[in-house]
């Protein structure tokens, strides 16, 4: 009951926050709600009658359960499950599984192996839903730190090794973007015109609000339980994800572990940064969601200079003394 209780607090949570975001008129969207992808997934559908904008909701949503069958390590016999458990065998998979894994290489790459997709190791040690979490031993998570190197993944076509047979991937800092790009692929070719997809801070909006003006699409001031934003971006197709240490944490001997994790340690990232918003063009969502963990995890001055490096990318920083930074291209507007 308490877990029901939660979750129905999170929806009314983020439809508030929705709302604050893309504002509310005569015209009033569509909306429906679901929980896919471990996260509470919102569709809102403007200037369409409501049975046909439920309808491509739905067949939205479905879209989002197919991806989770292929791409969550947890959900037995999905792609990246089978291949964590082949045991360092050749596994053949989707190419919408080997795209997802090719471009996290990618991004390890860029990142010098601050992201790297071969963290499911160290993440099955962290427990961030349990009502009595624990910190693990220094012990555990060292032995699960040596099996992260995304320089161990052989990809041939849709055929994906483990050179270490010990190696579990996670797409969890990925995934969801490149869902959120397939899902927008859909609502536009369902007739969309005019809406916003939101899976859990990876927000897409198509279009317009009903074709007459930008959306106003809000960035959330950290440890508010997206109760209040400390500003603001307006654009028209364009993608935009936040990653943030307070999205799930908890608080052992006084100190706060939250689920962004150090490849190197194991251990809850300490950038001094408390939130990152990449902001791109339609279609990036699978960019964004990748470089908002990466820069995250460098901080401030690395994470710009990375974002500065990127031809269309933008970026918004807040730290942990709530000083916010924000690349010239990328729109901020202060609340």
């Amino acid at each position: 009951m308490k877990k029901i209780k939660k979750l129905l607090l999170t929806v009314i949570l983020l439809s508030a926050l929705i709302i604050s975001q893309t504002g509310c008129g005569s015209e009033g969207p569509v909306s429906k709600t679901s929980y896919y992808l471990d996260t509470i997934c919102q569709i809102d559908i403007y200037s369409m009658e409501e049975e046909e904008a439920g309808r491509i909701i739905q067949g939205a949503f479905s879209l989002c359960s197919d991806y989770e069958k292929l791409l969550s390590k947890t959900v037995e016999e999905s792609d990246i499950w089978k291949i964590n458990h082949s045991g360092g065998a050749p596994v053949t998979v989707s190419p919408e599984t080997a795209e997802v894994i090719e471009k996290g290489i990618y991004y390890g790459d860029i990142s010098g192996g601050r992201f790297d997709i071969t963290i499911g190791k160290v993440s099955d040690l962290w427990d961030f839903h349990s009502e009595n979490p624990e910190v693990p031993s220094k012990e555990k998570l060292s032995e699960a730190v040596s099996h992260v190197d995304y320089t161990k993944i052989k990809v041939e076509g849709t055929e994906v090794t483990l050179l270490d047979p010990e190696t579990e991937i996670d797409l969890g800092g990925i995934a969801k973007g490149y869902i959120c790009d397939r899902v927008c692929d859909y609502l536009r070719e369902e007739g969309v015109e005019s809406g916003v997809v939101n899976l859990g801070g990876n927000i897409a909006v198509i279009g317009s609000k009903n074709g007459r003006e930008p959306f106003r699409v809000g960035i959330e001031r950290p440890y508010s339980d997206r109760s209040e934003i400390v500003g603001y971006i307006e654009g028209e197709d364009v993608t935009l994800v936040t990653s943030g240490i307070y999205e799930r944490c908890f608080e052992k001997d006084g100190r706060t572990y939250h689920h962004i994790l150090d490849t190197g340690t194991g251990y809850p990232v300490e950038s001094g940064v408390e939130s990152v918003t990449i902001i791109a063009k339609a279609g990036m969502s699978v960019d964004c969601d990748a470089l908002s963990t990466m820069c995250l995890a460098l901080g401030v001055e690395e994470g710009m200079s990375i974002v500065d490096s990127i031809d269309g990318v933008e970026a918004v920083f807040i730290d942990s003394d709530d000083n916010i930074s924000a690349t010239e291209g990328a729109g901020f507007i202060k609340q």
